[in-house]
Order: C-alpha cells, then sequence, then structure tokens
C-alpha cells in the first residue's frame, strides 16, 4: 500500500502553520501593529525591516496574511 500524499488532504498545510519558529511574533504582536504594517507597504517602504517577527509570521499564518491582504484591497 502506497503512503497518501500529505499535501493533497491539507495535513501539509496544517503542520507549516502548527510549526513555529523562533522569530515568528506570533498572531497577537502582528494584529497590533497590522495596520502600521500595511500602511508601509503602500508607502513603499519594506516593514520586514521594522518588524522582522511579523514578516516571518505573515509568511506562515494564513489568516493574518488574509487580513493583511484585506487591508491592502481597502487602499
Amino acid at each position: 500500500m502506497t503512503k497518501p500524499d500529505p499535501t493533497t488532504d491539507g495535513r501539509q498545510a496544517l503542520l507549516a502553520f502548527l510549526t513555529t519558529h523562533d522569530d515568528d511574533a506570533g498572531c497577537g504582536r502582528t494584529r497590533e501593529v497590522l495596520d502600521v504594517y500595511a500602511e508601509e507597504i503602500l508607502a513603499g517602504l519594506d516593514p520586514a525591516d521594522r518588524w522582522p517577527g511579523v514578516a516571518v509570521h505573515l509568511r506562515v499564518c494564513g489568516p493574518c496574511a488574509d487580513d493583511l491582504a484585506g487591508l491592502l484591497a481597502l487602499a
């Protein structure tokens, strides 16, 4: 019997979401600065320079990345 591909049933996405990174700011800190983070993107700046932990978090947390996308779409 072959082993199922974890990418087809969402396990890979779940594992990525649940994996913690030492420099990840977390949802709470990300939400605290997300509006300013979006403003910096819109101003042509790189907010990852100011908040590297938030940048890491946004790469691994779909819900927070969706919130950022929503803020940018409203601009």
